[in-house]
């Protein structure tokens, strides 16, 4: 549970199309962070805030959780 899961679960969704568009649909935290535990990782959700780098970029997410996650 630590920031190198939400990276590996990030590098998953940018090679796996389909893990990657359900990862794009996702508009709300907890719906990321059922998909990555479906996926099989396991996440807190402050690791996923500042001041922890974002693993994710702009084009992995939807629009409402880049906006949340990402320094834009």
């Amino acid at each position: 549970m630590s920031i190198k899961d939400i990276k590996a679960f990030s590098s998953r969704a940018k090679e796996d199309a389909e893990l990657g568009a359900k990862l794009k649909s996702c508009e709300k935290l907890r719906e990321l962070m059922a998909l990555a535990k479906e996926s099989g990782f396991e996440v807190k959700e402050e690791l996923f805030y500042p001041p922890n780098e974002p693993q994710f970029t702009e084009e992995q997410l939807s629009l409402k959780l880049a906006n949340a996650l990402l320094r834009v």
